[in-house]
Protein backbone atom coordinates (compact mmCIF):
# COMPACT_ATOMS: atom_id res chain seq x y z
CA UNK A 1 0.00 0.00 0.00
CA UNK A 2 1.45 3.37 -0.99
CA UNK A 3 0.99 6.39 1.24
CA UNK A 4 2.49 9.79 1.85
CA UNK A 5 5.49 9.08 4.02
CA UNK A 6 5.96 11.39 6.97
CA UNK A 7 9.64 10.73 7.31
CA UNK A 8 12.21 11.74 9.83
CA UNK A 9 12.27 11.62 13.61
CA UNK A 10 13.17 14.36 16.03
CA UNK A 11 16.59 13.23 17.17
CA UNK A 12 17.71 9.64 16.85
CA UNK A 13 14.61 8.09 18.38
CA UNK A 14 11.73 10.35 17.41
CA UNK A 15 12.02 12.40 20.57
CA UNK A 16 10.36 15.81 20.77
CA UNK A 17 12.12 18.96 19.68
CA UNK A 18 12.43 21.98 21.90
CA UNK A 19 10.85 25.32 21.03
CA UNK A 20 12.19 28.79 21.80
CA UNK A 21 8.87 30.25 20.66
CA UNK A 22 6.98 28.26 23.29
CA UNK A 23 9.40 29.37 25.99
CA UNK A 24 8.94 32.98 24.91
CA UNK A 25 5.16 32.61 24.94
CA UNK A 26 5.28 31.04 28.41
CA UNK A 27 7.48 33.84 29.69
CA UNK A 28 4.98 36.38 28.34
CA UNK A 29 2.10 34.63 30.12
CA UNK A 30 4.06 34.71 33.38
CA UNK A 31 4.95 38.39 32.92
CA UNK A 32 1.33 39.38 32.34
CA UNK A 33 0.21 37.17 35.24
CA UNK A 34 2.70 38.84 37.56
CA UNK A 35 1.56 42.25 36.28
CA UNK A 36 -2.04 41.30 37.14
CA UNK A 37 -0.96 40.23 40.62
CA UNK A 38 -2.17 36.66 40.14
CA UNK A 39 -0.64 33.36 41.18
CA UNK A 40 -0.82 30.27 38.97
CA UNK A 41 -3.46 28.93 41.35
CA UNK A 42 -5.56 32.07 40.84
CA UNK A 43 -5.14 32.12 37.06
CA UNK A 44 -6.03 28.46 36.54
CA UNK A 45 -9.81 28.76 37.15
CA UNK A 46 -9.95 31.94 35.05
CA UNK A 47 -8.68 30.06 32.00
CA UNK A 48 -10.45 26.79 32.93
CA UNK A 49 -7.22 24.80 33.03
CA UNK A 50 -5.43 23.01 35.87
CA UNK A 51 -2.55 24.58 37.78
CA UNK A 52 -0.03 22.02 36.39
CA UNK A 53 -1.15 22.88 32.85
CA UNK A 54 -0.69 26.61 33.47
CA UNK A 55 2.75 25.87 34.91
CA UNK A 56 3.70 23.70 31.92
CA UNK A 57 2.68 26.44 29.48
CA UNK A 58 4.62 29.10 31.39
CA UNK A 59 7.68 26.84 31.35
CA UNK A 60 7.39 26.36 27.58
CA UNK A 61 6.74 22.63 27.92
CA UNK A 62 3.18 22.49 26.57
CA UNK A 63 1.63 23.88 23.42
CA UNK A 64 -1.26 26.21 24.40
CA UNK A 65 -4.64 25.45 22.90
CA UNK A 66 -6.66 28.21 21.26
CA UNK A 67 -9.13 28.45 24.15
CA UNK A 68 -6.31 28.92 26.65
CA UNK A 69 -4.84 31.73 24.56
CA UNK A 70 -8.18 33.51 24.29
CA UNK A 71 -9.01 33.16 27.98
CA UNK A 72 -5.53 34.17 29.12
CA UNK A 73 -5.62 37.19 26.82
CA UNK A 74 -8.86 38.37 28.42
CA UNK A 75 -8.04 37.41 32.02
CA UNK A 76 -4.63 39.10 31.93
CA UNK A 77 -5.63 42.10 29.75
CA UNK A 78 -2.58 41.34 27.59
CA UNK A 79 -3.14 44.03 24.91
CA UNK A 80 -3.35 41.38 22.16
CA UNK A 81 0.24 40.30 22.77
CA UNK A 82 -0.55 36.65 23.57
CA UNK A 83 -2.73 36.24 20.48
CA UNK A 84 -0.03 37.82 18.33
CA UNK A 85 2.68 35.57 19.78
CA UNK A 86 0.50 32.50 19.33
CA UNK A 87 0.66 32.97 15.58
CA UNK A 88 4.38 32.23 15.69
CA UNK A 89 4.26 29.00 17.70
CA UNK A 90 5.59 26.63 15.08
CA UNK A 91 6.66 23.52 16.95
CA UNK A 92 5.10 21.23 19.50
CA UNK A 93 7.42 19.78 22.13
CA UNK A 94 6.28 16.49 23.56
CA UNK A 95 5.27 15.12 20.17
CA UNK A 96 7.60 13.20 17.91
CA UNK A 97 8.15 15.26 14.76
CA UNK A 98 6.63 12.59 12.52
CA UNK A 99 3.41 12.55 14.59
CA UNK A 100 2.71 16.29 14.65
CA UNK A 101 0.96 16.37 11.27
CA UNK A 102 -1.53 13.72 12.38
CA UNK A 103 -2.01 15.42 15.77
CA UNK A 104 -3.10 18.56 13.93
CA UNK A 105 -5.55 16.52 11.85
CA UNK A 106 -6.93 14.94 15.04
CA UNK A 107 -7.78 18.34 16.50
CA UNK A 108 -10.09 19.33 13.63
CA UNK A 109 -11.54 15.93 12.72
CA UNK A 110 -15.26 15.22 13.10
CA UNK A 111 -14.75 11.44 13.33
CA UNK A 112 -11.74 9.48 14.55
CA UNK A 113 -11.21 5.71 14.37
CA UNK A 114 -8.26 3.98 16.02
CA UNK A 115 -7.12 0.34 16.04
CA UNK A 116 -4.16 -0.60 18.24
CA UNK A 117 -2.41 -3.93 18.77
CA UNK A 118 0.77 -2.71 20.49
CA UNK A 119 -0.39 -0.58 23.42
CA UNK A 120 -3.45 1.29 24.65
CA UNK A 121 -4.02 4.31 22.35
CA UNK A 122 -2.63 7.59 23.66
CA UNK A 123 -6.07 9.20 23.89
CA UNK A 124 -7.10 6.46 26.36
CA UNK A 125 -4.00 6.22 28.54
CA UNK A 126 -3.73 7.22 32.18
CA UNK A 127 -0.78 9.30 33.34
CA UNK A 128 0.72 6.28 35.10
CA UNK A 129 0.37 4.06 32.03
CA UNK A 130 1.87 6.71 29.74
CA UNK A 131 4.79 7.24 32.09
CA UNK A 132 5.44 3.49 32.27
CA UNK A 133 5.35 3.23 28.47
CA UNK A 134 7.83 6.06 28.03
CA UNK A 135 10.10 4.63 30.74
CA UNK A 136 10.47 1.56 28.54
CA UNK A 137 11.60 3.53 25.47
CA UNK A 138 14.92 2.65 23.84
CA UNK A 139 17.23 4.48 23.53
CA UNK A 140 16.29 5.67 27.04
CA UNK A 141 14.62 9.07 27.39
CA UNK A 142 15.73 11.66 29.92
CA UNK A 143 13.41 12.63 32.78
CA UNK A 144 12.69 15.92 31.00
CA UNK A 145 11.81 14.16 27.75
CA UNK A 146 9.48 11.80 29.57
CA UNK A 147 7.73 14.69 31.31
CA UNK A 148 7.31 16.53 28.00
CA UNK A 149 5.79 13.53 26.29
CA UNK A 150 3.50 12.61 29.19
CA UNK A 151 2.25 16.21 29.42
CA UNK A 152 1.50 16.41 25.71
CA UNK A 153 -0.21 13.02 25.68
CA UNK A 154 -2.49 13.99 28.55
CA UNK A 155 -3.18 17.33 26.90
CA UNK A 156 -4.36 15.62 23.71
CA UNK A 157 -6.96 13.71 25.71
CA UNK A 158 -9.01 16.90 26.09
CA UNK A 159 -10.27 16.12 22.60
CA UNK A 160 -12.58 13.47 24.06
CA UNK A 161 -14.45 15.94 26.28
CA UNK A 162 -13.93 19.27 24.53
CA UNK A 163 -15.26 17.92 21.22
CA UNK A 164 -18.53 16.20 22.26
CA UNK A 165 -19.81 16.27 18.66
CA UNK A 166 -16.80 14.31 17.42
CA UNK A 167 -17.35 10.56 17.21
CA UNK A 168 -14.46 8.47 18.55
CA UNK A 169 -14.16 4.76 17.81
CA UNK A 170 -11.45 2.63 19.42
CA UNK A 171 -10.62 -1.03 18.89
CA UNK A 172 -7.89 -2.39 21.16
CA UNK A 173 -6.52 -5.88 21.51
CA UNK A 174 -7.30 -7.65 24.77
CA UNK A 175 -3.63 -8.61 25.02
CA UNK A 176 -2.41 -5.00 25.31
CA UNK A 177 -4.37 -4.60 28.54
CA UNK A 178 -3.41 -8.04 29.86
CA UNK A 179 0.27 -7.20 29.36
CA UNK A 180 0.05 -5.17 32.60
CA UNK A 181 2.37 -2.40 31.44
CA UNK A 182 3.55 -0.64 34.60
CA UNK A 183 2.29 -3.43 36.87
CA UNK A 184 -1.06 -4.62 38.16
CA UNK A 185 -1.83 -1.41 40.04
CA UNK A 186 -1.31 0.72 36.94
CA UNK A 187 -3.40 -1.72 34.91
CA UNK A 188 -6.26 -1.62 37.41
CA UNK A 189 -6.31 2.16 37.20
CA UNK A 190 -6.11 1.97 33.42
CA UNK A 191 -9.10 -0.36 33.18
CA UNK A 192 -11.13 1.94 35.45
CA UNK A 193 -10.26 4.82 33.15
CA UNK A 194 -11.23 2.80 30.07
CA UNK A 195 -14.58 1.92 31.63
CA UNK A 196 -15.29 5.57 32.44
CA UNK A 197 -14.22 6.76 28.99
CA UNK A 198 -16.26 4.05 27.30
CA UNK A 199 -19.41 5.50 28.91
CA UNK A 200 -19.00 8.85 27.12
CA UNK A 201 -21.72 9.38 24.50
CA UNK A 202 -19.22 10.24 21.77
CA UNK A 203 -16.89 7.28 22.45
CA UNK A 204 -17.26 3.68 21.31
CA UNK A 205 -14.70 1.32 22.82
CA UNK A 206 -14.39 -2.25 21.55
CA UNK A 207 -12.03 -4.99 22.63
CA UNK A 208 -10.69 -7.53 20.14
CA UNK A 209 -10.64 -10.86 22.03
CA UNK A 210 -7.56 -13.05 22.17
CA UNK A 211 -9.02 -15.77 19.97
CA UNK A 212 -10.26 -14.87 16.49
CA UNK A 213 -9.99 -17.27 13.57
CA UNK A 214 -10.11 -14.32 11.16
CA UNK A 215 -8.68 -10.87 11.85
CA UNK A 216 -8.71 -7.93 9.40
CA UNK A 217 -6.02 -6.02 11.29
CA UNK A 218 -3.03 -8.31 10.93
CA UNK A 219 -1.10 -5.65 9.00
CA UNK A 220 -0.86 -3.56 12.16
CA UNK A 221 -2.35 -0.48 13.82
CA UNK A 222 -4.23 2.13 11.85
CA UNK A 223 -6.11 5.37 12.33
CA UNK A 224 -8.76 7.10 10.23
CA UNK A 225 -9.97 10.69 10.47
CA UNK A 226 -12.94 12.36 8.81
CA UNK A 227 -12.20 16.01 8.03
CA UNK A 228 -14.71 18.86 8.21
CA UNK A 229 -15.18 18.63 4.43
CA UNK A 230 -16.01 14.91 4.89
CA UNK A 231 -12.76 13.71 3.31
CA UNK A 232 -11.12 10.78 5.07
CA UNK A 233 -7.41 10.49 5.84
CA UNK A 234 -5.47 7.51 7.17
CA UNK A 235 -2.41 7.13 9.35
CA UNK A 236 -0.17 4.23 10.38
CA UNK A 237 2.98 4.06 12.49
CA UNK A 238 5.99 1.79 12.27
CA UNK A 239 9.18 1.42 14.26
CA UNK A 240 10.92 4.52 12.93
CA UNK A 241 8.32 6.73 11.31
CA UNK A 242 4.82 6.88 9.93
CA UNK A 243 2.65 7.08 6.80
CA UNK A 244 -0.13 9.56 6.13
CA UNK A 245 -2.57 8.16 3.58
CA UNK A 246 -4.53 10.54 1.35
CA UNK A 247 -5.14 8.48 -1.81
CA UNK A 248 -8.83 7.48 -1.99
CA UNK A 249 -7.92 3.91 -2.99
CA UNK A 250 -5.70 3.53 0.08
CA UNK A 251 -8.38 5.04 2.30
CA UNK A 252 -10.93 2.60 0.89
CA UNK A 253 -8.74 -0.35 1.87
CA UNK A 254 -8.21 0.98 5.39
CA UNK A 255 -11.91 1.69 5.86
CA UNK A 256 -12.82 -1.82 4.71
CA UNK A 257 -10.39 -3.30 7.20
CA UNK A 258 -11.63 -1.13 10.04
CA UNK A 259 -15.26 -1.92 9.27
CA UNK A 260 -14.47 -5.64 9.33
CA UNK A 261 -12.63 -5.32 12.64
CA UNK A 262 -15.63 -3.57 14.19
CA UNK A 263 -17.67 -6.66 13.36
CA UNK A 264 -14.95 -9.01 14.62
CA UNK A 265 -14.39 -7.21 17.93
CA UNK A 266 -16.72 -7.53 20.88
CA UNK A 267 -19.76 -5.25 21.00
CA UNK A 268 -19.15 -2.12 23.07
CA UNK A 269 -21.28 -3.36 25.99
CA UNK A 270 -19.60 -6.76 25.94
CA UNK A 271 -16.21 -5.06 25.79
CA UNK A 272 -16.93 -3.08 28.96
CA UNK A 273 -18.13 -6.25 30.67
CA UNK A 274 -14.89 -8.01 29.70
CA UNK A 275 -12.83 -5.12 31.06
CA UNK A 276 -14.72 -5.29 34.36
CA UNK A 277 -13.95 -9.02 34.63
CA UNK A 278 -10.30 -8.38 33.78
CA UNK A 279 -10.08 -5.77 36.53
CA UNK A 280 -11.62 -8.21 38.99
CA UNK A 281 -9.03 -10.85 38.07
CA UNK A 282 -6.03 -8.62 38.82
Amino acid sequence: MVGTTVSGCGGSNGEPEGSDSLKAFGAAVKTFRDRAGLTQEQLAPLVNYSVPTVASIEQGRRFPRADFIDRAEEALDAFGVLRAMAGHLARRPGLASWFRQWATIEESAISLCTYECRLVPGLLQTEEYARAAFHGSLPPLSDQQIELQVAERLGRQQLLTQKPNTAFSFIIEQAVVERCTGGRGVTSGLITHLLETGELRNVELQVMPRERARHAGLDGPLQLAECTDNRWLGYAEGQRGSNLFTNPKDISVLMQRYAMMRSQALHADDSLSLLERMRGDL
